[in-house]
């Protein structure tokens, strides 16, 4: 079956984390369902299907997430601290600890079916960081990666003092992904100060507006690092029509 390297785009705006997450899912297993079909069809003979590829683009409310091998006590708040900083929280199916999402960040969850580029997870992930530090690159900041750690980085070299500009946890089944990066742009970096972020405790977060002592356009940002993960995944991106959406 011919690989299908198209990306269908899709800008959610603002939207409730679980609503999002709910929508992703649904993708997700509409694409699991296809491969499943796939397999069936390739042992009796017929004709396949290819895999539709998305990345949904949004920024959330104040909510934190905890991944499926995080610890809960890296939440430094309890409910009543959530109700009066408007945040919720979420134990979810990623991989890694706790995070945080909200408004100024951009958040990817590219649901792609990986067996229409390459079967390699960790391949995919330095793909996800390398579209970042591209991105930041074109902004005229040096960032990368530091070992054992996913995410991006600035100080990653000498390391006096590393932040984390970027925030990475995914879910992959059956080479389907799920989940992605959080992106911190314009975003209120007090909200870190309730978590132990991605459970380190002796390294920063920063954002793109701190780092350039300025606001920078979501979606000024947004064309550049999606230009950045067409070249380094060698797919077209394309903005889904209202009859592709789920």
């Amino acid at each position: 079956m011919l690989q299908n390297k198209e990306i269908k785009l899709e800008r959610l705006g603002l939207i409730d984390y679980k609503e999002a997450w709910d929508y992703q899912d649904k993708i997700f297993t509409s694409i699991l369902d296809i491969k499943a079909q796939n397999r069936k069809a390739e042992a009796e003979a017929g004709e396949q299907n290819q895999t539709p590829n998305y990345l949904l683009l949004c920024s959330h409310p104040h909510v934190y997430t905890l991944g499926k091998s995080g610890h809960e006590s890296n939440l430094l708040i309890n409910e009543e601290g959530l109700k009066a900083k408007g945040a919720t929280f979420y134990k979810i199916n990623r991989g890694g600890d706790i995070t945080y999402h909200g408004p100024g960040q951009i958040v990817g969850y590219p649901i792609l079916d990986l067996d229409n580029f390459f079967t390699d997870i960790h391949k995919y992930l330095r793909l996800l960081e390398e579209a970042i530090i591209l991105t930041l690159q074109d902004y005229g900041i040096k960032a990368g990666r530091i070992a054992g750690l996913t995410g991006v980085w600035l100080d990653h070299e000498e390391q006096r003092n590393p932040r984390k500009i970027c925030a990475m946890g995914v879910k992959c089944s059956r080479w389907v992904t799920m989940h992605g990066f959080a992106f911190n742009i314009n975003t209120d970096l007090d909200y870190f100060n309730n978590i132990v972020p991605c459970g380190i405790t002796d390294k920063q977060v920063t954002s793109l507006a701190k780092e350039l002592g300025r606001e920078v356009p979501l979606a000024e940002v947004e064309e550049i690092l999606i230009n950045h993960l067409a070249q380094l995944f060698g797919a077209t991106i394309t903005t889904a029509t209202h009859e592709e959406r789920h």
